[in-house]
């Protein structure tokens, strides 16, 4: 019996590099299937191994969070790559994405990308765009030119002794990131897309690699973002600078619409909350509120 982590899954096998250092080839157990657990990669489990390829998993440990695409738990972080331009940059998506990580307790990185493409002013107003999300909280990688070796050095110094995947809608450099992260990986720009048209005969196969001591998903993650269902009342609590703001708010439970008194109301007045986060999040706001409870949804 040995413990360690699934770094790849390919076909039904799951290779698994034990604490000891050793790789081995393993199968899941018969009765994981009947209990509804899928192993993933990152996962850490409890492995039965009498040689380096005949292994069965035989437990999986509790997970810290989980994605769906790709499939990979115990994420530390992801890297969100976020086009400037074509597409056009918009706070809208870029605060959906740091919401669906927050949801999911993932500390995003912001990398800005096609930075090339931007006239003198606009690289301004782009750093200063860079320094308001610093503000917030978040890491944010941003030079002049897209894939500097100053931004490099800085992606690996966040990847060292982490989980990350590299994220971002399509279009955005994702792949091309990867490629600059990872040169071995070798990803042709637009063979993902073609990797993701899962035909039936396609092999899935995900793995973690070894990259700038920390460990990176081979493949890059979502590209559009599932609506949210949560309690609308909620929702500022994953936007950092309203949840730090909101001990300040005359009443509790303020969900910063219309209460007199509210502490982020009055911080988006002064300027010390950025306008388009706030509007991005009453816009969220209103979707959540409006939408019909799935009962049948959470019955399962």
């Amino acid at each position: 019996m040995a413990e360690g982590q699934i770094r790849q899954s390919l076909s039904g096998f799951y290779d698994v590099m034990t604490d000891s250092g050793r790789l081995v080839r393993t199968r899941a157990r018969g009765n994981f299937r009947n209990r509804k657990i899928t192993p993933l990669v990152g996962d850490r489990v409890v492995i039965d191994a009498p040689n380096d390829h005949e292994g069965y998993i035989l437990e999986v440990k509790p997970r810290r969070n989980s994605l769906v695409r790709p499939p990979v738990a115990n994420v530390d972080q992801a890297i969100v790559a976020t086009a400037v331009r074509q597409p056009a940059f918009s706070t809208n998506l870029l605060d959906r994405q740091l919401l669906a990580l927050e949801i999911a307790d993932i500390e995003p990185v912001i990398y800005l990308t096609k930075t090339d493409l931007l006239t003198a002013a606009e690289q301004t107003e782009f750093a200063g765009i860079a320094a308001a999300y610093r503000k917030i909280g978040y890491q944010v990688v941003y030079t002049a030119e897209p894939f500097s070796a100053a931004a490099l050095k800085e992606v690996d110094d966040l990847l060292a002794g982490k989980v990350s995947v590299i994220m971002g809608q399509t279009g955005a450099g994702k792949s091309t990131l990867l490629n600059h992260v990872a040169p071995d990986l070798k990803l042709a720009t637009g063979e993902i897309s073609a990797a993701l048209n899962r035909g039936k005969h396609t092999t899935r196969r995900v793995q973690l690699l070894a990259v700038a001591g920390g460990l990176i998903a081979d493949t890059p993650g979502f590209s559009s973002y599932d609506t949210f269902s949560m309690d609308a009342r909620s929702l500022g609590k994953y936007f950092r600078e309203f949840r730090r703001a909101s001990v300040d708010c005359r009443f509790r439970g303020c969900v910063h619409v219309n209460e007199p008194g509210c502490a982020v109301k009055a911080l988006v007045e002064s300027g010390d909350i950025l306008q388009s986060r706030y509007d991005n999040y009453l816009q969220l706001y209103q979707t959540l509120k409006n939408q019909k409870p799935n009962y049948r949804k959470s019955e399962k």
